[in-house]
């Protein structure tokens, strides 16, 4: 965060108020942590290598009020997802980004982004009821 507003500060002269300057600094700062996964070399996963990997279960209006979770939780689960569902969960939830323009933003394709999205829905749905169960608040 602190080198993306560095690089906004240094690069202040070129901004040129097309956009907003929040937008232009909220791309700077996407631009960088994008860079900074890539370094990392995320490793997408195939639809054919992790069919199985966990169980899709559907829960109903009723049942989702019932799970009601602190913000620190949801952060906490986040973080333990894998990278590249955690840049494309949070692109799209928390950054407004629809599924064309994350893709080009991460040189994927849509149907990736798709993919990694809704596993990323479900295994964050899996953290949090785990950690929900263990702390013994089992509805019924």
């Amino acid at each position: 965060m602190q080198e993306s507003f560095a690089e906004a500060f240094k690069n202040l002269p070129s901004f040129e108020y097309r956009t907003s300057f929040g937008g232009w600094l909220k791309q700077i700062c996407i631009n960088r942590s994008i860079n900074q996964l890539k370094k990392r070399k995320i490793t997408w996963a195939a639809i054919e290598e992790t069919e199985n990997d966990f169980e899709v279960k559907e829960y109903n209006v009723d049942e989702a009020a019932e799970l009601e979770y602190k913000v620190t939780q949801i952060k906490n689960a986040i973080m333990q997802l894998p990278d590249g569902y955690r840049t494309v969960l949070s692109l799209y939830l928390l950054e407004g980004y629809d599924h064309a323009e994350i893709a080009e933003i991460l040189n994927v394709a849509e149907s990736t982004t798709r993919t990694q999205y809704m596993r990323a829905k479900q295994k964050l749905v899996q953290l949090l009821k785990k950690e929900y169960e263990q702390a013994g608040k089992i509805y019924t």
